[in-house]
């Protein structure tokens, strides 16, 4: 069953790009089509967020019409189709989790992520590799892409004992920044600032959240206690500029209380 519904849609991709098909999905390129993968992947995270099983399930749907998408220009182009995909990732699925389908004994997570890596520098496409910090894309939003190479470092022991050793250094970071303040250097300013950041995402990474979400969450929140401050001043019938900071914060307070 499942697989007869992945044949329809690729189906209809290809329906989509042939003879008679939509003038719009004819003209796409992997490089136009970067935006929409970003974008869907974007939007399967907010519905995660929103705990919407519905958007979720329509969402992931969206997002795999993508892979489907690139995965017919690759075979127009003689690459590769979709069963090669599907071929590559069982087998690799597989090879990587020894401990599920072989005999080797792996009990913690950290075992399974220490394998992973060795296993991982066998690979051809790894082979090459100087260091473990290679293959984090540098396309990926900065929070996750210091939240992945930190974590990469950790796994070969470079990492904080306790948190409070993190903690100490984000104490450390705020007094140089705080420094830097007083003068009109920019660049150093902007420099501190990212250390700050960094030793952040390295905190979450400690406490085991991921900072990205962290971050998109307290958007959200920003964005509702924002919309409810809009909303109190047009029933009163005001303009947000003509009211003072201290009347904001009073309804950003009732806002507060409200979303509890």
């Amino acid at each position: 069953m499942p697989e007869d519904k992945l044949k329809k849609l690729v189906g209809i991709m290809a329906r989509l790009r042939g003879e008679g098909g939509c003038p719009w999905d004819k003209e796409q390129t992997r490089e136009s089509l970067k935006p929409f993968l970003v974008e869907e992947t974007y939007e399967v995270l907010e519905a995660i967020d929103e705990k919407n099983p519905s958007k979720i399930k329509e969402e992931l749907g969206d997002l795999l019409f993508q892979i489907i998408f690139h995965a017919r220009l690759a075979e127009e182009q003689g690459d590769f189709g979709i069963e090669d995909v599907l071929d590559r990732i069982a087998e690799k699925m597989i090879r990587r989790h020894p401990h599920v389908f072989g005999d080797k004994e792996l009990k913690t997570s950290r075992d399974v992520l220490a394998d992973w890596e060795l296993m991982k520098k066998t690979e051809k496409s790894y082979s090459d590799r100087k260091s473990i910090l290679e293959g984090v894309p540098k396309e990926l939003p900065a929070l996750i892409r210091a939240h992945r190479l930190q974590e990469r470092a950790a796994r070969v022991g470079f990492n904080w004992e306790k948190v409070e050793d993190v903690a100490a250094k984000l104490d450390e970071e705020v007094g140089e920044f705080k420094r830097t303040l007083s003068g009109e250097d920019p660049e150093r300013i902007e420099d501190e600032l990212g250390d700050i950041f960094f030793v952040l995402v390295n905190i979450a990474r400690f406490v085991g959240v991921n900072p990205e979400d962290a971050l998109r969450k307290t958007i959200s929140k920003f964005i509702s206690r924002f919309q409810y401050i809009e909303e109190e001043a047009a029933r009163a019938g005001r303009e947000l500029s003509s009211m003072s900071l201290s009347e904001m914060d009073d309804l950003w307070k009732e806002a507060k209380e409200k979303n509890r």
